[in-house]
């Protein structure tokens, strides 16, 4: 997508450098700011303190700093060392258990030398599979988007919760790759981006909007209910961090509610995500691990002070006790369709293994 009119990607590899570059995400909307990332105590750095958020995103950072290990040392007890520091990050984005079981499964079988440079080309191989497949998720979320805006004629209104965008993912995004898709097109569109504390992600997919030119207004979190019930919604989208077998949804920490009332309203609610995303192994959302983060990301507020400085202040006591979850489980029921690279389908059993046949039998 865009930076100023300039086609950029989120992650950048540096093999001649034994390294990449990643945007710090902690540091937008104020400032752009590329990390080196060189190390494996950086990589892992960066996907726990959030420089790098968003599942896609997550787990190509996760292919590239297991090739980052393996540079001086690609052993077995190196190989599986880094795989579980890194996949100890963050329990709940089953994006990263994938790319690092891909990753595992194609290098344990080579001979330890030859492990460095085909490392660092198939976590280049998982990159470009996430382009490709987010562009895909855009032309089959259009194809929904277009027959809302015959229905209703106007300015299509399309609202999203967390960052599902060209930040989550290498590039394109998830959630709103057809948004970029449909105003590529030309099709009238506007986005409600939900602020969605406590991590305030919406800042960053109004951010990128913002870079592309795409028409939006960031909400407070609390709005999206009045919002839908007036009308002024035509759909929610939104990525997920692990999609259950029956089609039960993990996402950002207050996506229920805004299914629960796209429901009450008769609003269609879409989830957009790629294989990678899918987990065929979990059996509903029950059985999905909820990460618990520091009480600390929501008793600081983050943000510029009178001065333009990075500041944060306590909206909430130190001694105040605080819940954090950073996702919850929206069920199969109140989802109109899942949208992944193959296409779109109904968020069932039946459904995803319609897409995904050969899943069946793994």
């Amino acid at each position: 997508m865009n930076i100023d009119g300039i086609p950029t990607r989120t992650l950048r590899a540096r093999p001649e450098r034994r390294a990449i570059d990643i945007i710090d995400q902690t540091r937008l909307p104020h400032a752009l700011h590329w990390v080196r990332v060189a190390t494996l105590d950086e990589a892992a750095h960066a996907i726990r303190a959030m420089q790098v958020r968003g599942a896609p995103l997550i787990g190509a950072t996760a292919a590239y700093g297991l090739a980052i290990a393996l540079n001086d040392d690609a052993s077995d007890a190196r190989l599986q060392d880094a795989a579980a520091q890194l996949g100890a990050t963050r329990p709940t984005a089953v994006n990263l258990h994938w790319a690092l079981a891909r990753m595992t499964a194609f290098l344990k079988p080579l001979p330890a030398g030859e492990r460095g440079a085909a490392a660092w080309a198939e976590a280049a191989a998982i990159a470009e599979e996430d382009v490709a497949q987010n562009a895909s998720i855009g032309q089959h979320g259009l194809g929904l988007f277009r027959q809302l805006a015959r229905r209703q004629g106007t300015t299509l209104n399309i609202m999203t919760h967390c960052n599902a965008g060209w930040l989550a993912t290498v590039d394109w995004g998830t959630a709103l790759s057809p948004v970029y898709a449909a105003y590529g097109a030309g099709l009238p569109v506007h986005v409600w981006a939900s602020e969605t504390r406590p991590r305030n992600q919406g800042l960053l997919t109004a951010w990128e909007l913002a870079q592309h030119g795409v028409p939006h207004t960031v909400i407070a979190d609390n709005a999206a209910g009045i919002l839908i019930r007036e009308g002024r919604v035509d759909a929610v989208i939104v990525g997920a961090d692990r999609i259950a077998a029956n089609g039960d949804v993990a996402n950002k920490v207050g996506t229920y509610l805004k299914a629960l009332a796209c429901a009450d309203n008769g609003i269609p609610f879409y989830v957009a995500a790629p294989r990678s995303t899918l987990d065929f192994a979990c059996p509903d959302g029950a059985a999905i691990p909820i990460e618990e983060r520091d009480g600390d990301e929501f008793r600081l507020v983050h943000g510029l002070d009178a001065r333009g400085i990075p500041s944060a202040l306590h909206q909430v006591s130190p001694r105040e006790a605080v819940a954090n979850p950073a996702f919850d489980v929206t069920p199969a029921r109140l989802v109109t369709a899942i949208i992944t690279e193959r296409g779109a389908c109904p968020a069932s059993h039946e459904g995803l293994f319609a897409l995904y046949p050969e899943e069946a039998n793994a």
